[in-house]
């Protein structure tokens, strides 16, 4: 599970640059990733009872949700599958690892009763990614997905408000985008729900390092190009500073939760 953020497709990352991200990011990812895992235990918690016989984890990251979805599913086939394969070398639950695209999926038709990602999505186009999970699924199949919504990383937004012009975070769809989407992708009896999670901090550098160390810190066109200087680095540091409370700085996930079945 993993990962950080849904762009609109005018500032996407790369995929070459998304890749190379979360490459660096392996070594460091499992050691910065608490509330990638509060969010993989809170979409866990909301799958119905369902007993399939082939299951993804996409966009599985280091394989955290290996465990929980073999433990509810012990006799599932479980496919892990993830754009980094620096990420699939340190999946440690017996599994079968797959390489790839969540756009472009390496599975064949009607092949799984489980479609299973946290945190991976908003990497995509979500909706080529559905028509692939949709694609991939047998009829009554079940979809189950946690994405970022466009409160993500408000905190960072307004540290570089009155900062400089560059784009500090991502676009995010919203729930009932989200949910339209899947609609139109096919998929019935579509359910969301919100959450927010929040992360503190002891200090501003502190809080950026740990967005880079689980890869989230990748931006499209309007990102900054050149190094911080020191000046715009204490500006926006004072500015996140006023957002202190007595747990840290802050740095909010908007997470949506996407169930649907096929």
């Amino acid at each position: 599970m993993r990962k950080g953020i849904n762009p609109t497709a005018a500032h996407r990352p790369s995929k070459s640059r998304i890749r190379e991200s979360f490459e660096r990011a392996a070594p460091t990812y499992d050691g910065a990733a608490d509330i990638q895992r509060r969010i993989c235990a809170q979409l866990a918690a909301g799958l119905p009872e369902i007993v399939p016989a082939r299951l993804l984890d996409a966009g599985c990251g280091t394989g955290f949700a290996q465990a929980e979805l073999q433990a509810r599913f012990p006799n599932a086939h479980s496919v892990a599958l993830d754009l980094s394969p620096a990420m699939l070398d340190r999946v440690a639950a017996p599994c079968c690892r797959v390489s790839g695209d969540l756009e472009h999926l390496p599975l064949a038709d009607a092949s799984l009763d489980l479609y299973w990602s946290s945190l991976a999505v908003q990497w995509c186009n979500l909706a080529i990614a559905l028509s692939e999970a949709h694609r991939a699924l047998r009829p009554g199949g079940l979809v189950a997905l946690a994405s970022l919504g466009p409160a993500t990383f408000h905190e960072l937004r307004h540290a570089f408000a009155n900062v400089d012009d560059y784009r500090h975070t991502l676009s995010f769809h919203s729930e009932n985008e989200m949910r339209n989407i899947a609609v139109n992708q096919g998929f019935a009896a579509v359910n969301t729900l919100k959450s927010t999670k929040t992360a503190h901090y002891a200090d501003f550098k502190t809080l950026l390092r740990a967005v880079k160390a689980i890869g989230a810190n990748q931006l499209g066109d309007g990102r900054r190009t050149s190094l911080m200087s020191r000046t715009t680095f204490q500006h926006a540091e004072a500015a996140y500073e006023q957002l202190r409370t007595s747990a840290g700085l802050p740095l909010s996930y908007d997470v949506i939760y996407l169930y649907a079945t096929k």
